[in-house]
């Protein structure tokens, strides 16, 4: 016989509401709010029986009715998915998107996705369950068309630094192909031919777009890439790499990273093998003390503090009832020349 068959049924417990916290504890459903919300004007007896009410059905307050909400409905709150909270870009986005936030009296509620689709699917959960006015999202999955029901209940839903897949909304994004492809024109002028390419995940859309541009460029050039090496994500794993290459019987001369942890893994590299003043090199993605290295860093540069006020503009047009079509708005990058970048290479420029 099949066990699951024969064993007895689950009984579900109804979860344990704010009225049951307020009878066990022998207060008023007004009381236990305020203990609930750290509010003053409860005796401390009171309080004391309101937590061990709390603590005994292990209640959990509903964050769609908090005090927090205003009379429109609204949490005051935006939703912020970011890649890593660590990662200077992320912090820049983040900062922005809070500044702009302050000035309306919004609160932003932050996580990290760490490229992880379920940690993605599980933030947005969280915080649609707590009633998030809108969601600025830096997705890792390849599909987030889970977030059409966001979408059609009202949550205005905006995608920073990488398009969304089947879902039609508002995409804030850096011009990486126009910016990885400034890099290279940039090295074959300072006389480098074999160029590589490191690059992150090949599941990311910016990369997949960044190697497009540096491919592209090199053969506007009529140059083939002398090596390239994807799905790089860590510092490690890409100093590791470069010591690979410059160890190959024709080593580059130059190099494009992609992105900043991956820029900074080639630099340990470079300065290990003492090649720092030899090898040329361009990052995407500027990082803090870049200028301060020896070289300096030549980089790509993108605005995340741009992109920020860009995607909190778009949010808080939406929440005051503006409608457009959905579609992709460009921030442009620039080349910032320090030093590495102008290393000169074996041909004339």
């Amino acid at each position: 016989m099949d066990s699951a068959a024969s064993a007895p049924p689950t009984t579900v417990r109804a979860r344990p509401t704010l009225r049951d916290v307020a009878q066990l504890a022998g207060v008023s459903p007004k009381t236990v709010s305020r203990v609930v919300n750290g509010e003053a004007g409860v005796s401390a007896p009171k309080t004391a029986a309101v937590r061990r009410a709390i603590a005994q059905l292990d209640y959990r307050p509903n964050f769609t009715a908090s005090s927090l909400r205003r009379s429109s409905g609204r949490s005051a709150a935006i939703a912020a998915l970011l890649e890593d909270l660590a990662n200077p870009f992320s912090a820049a986005l983040h900062r922005a998107l809070e500044d702009a936030a302050r000035e309306r009296g919004v609160l932003i509620f932050a996580g990290s996705v760490d490229e992880n689709p379920d940690r993605e699917r599980e933030l947005v959960h969280a915080f649609t369950r707590r009633q998030a006015d809108a969601l600025v999202v830096v997705p890792a999955s390849d599909d987030q068309s889970y977030l059409a029901g966001e979408l059609n209940a009202g949550t205005p839903v905006v995608f920073v630094d990488r398009p969304p897949v089947g879902l039609r909304v508002d995409a804030v994004l850096a011009d990486n192909h126009q910016g990885a492809a400034s890099a290279v024109h940039h090295l074959v002028a300072h006389g480098h031919r074999a160029v590589a390419y490191l690059g992150d995940l090949q599941t990311i859309a910016t990369a997949r777009q960044r190697f497009q541009g540096f491919r592209e460029a090199l053969a506007d050039h009529g140059i083939r890439p002398v090596a390239a090496v994807h799905d790089l994500h860590t510092e490690a794993e890409t100093a590791a790499a470069v010591r690979r290459l410059l160890a190959a019987d024709t080593p580059p001369t130059a190099l494009f990273t992609s992105q900043n942890l991956v820029t900074i893994g080639a630099i340990r590299a470079l300065l290990e093998l003492g090649r720092q003043d030899q090898v040329a090199l361009v990052g995407f993605d500027d990082f803090p003390l870049a200028d301060l290295l020896q070289p300096a860093v030549t980089v790509i540069a993108q605005d995340p503090a741009e992109m920020g006020r860009t995607a909190a503009s778009l949010i808080f047009r939406r929440l005051d009832g503006e409608r457009w079509r959905p579609r992709t708005h460009l921030v442009a990058t620039r080349l910032i020349p320090r030093g590495s970048g102008e290393i000169r290479g074996p041909y004339p420029g």
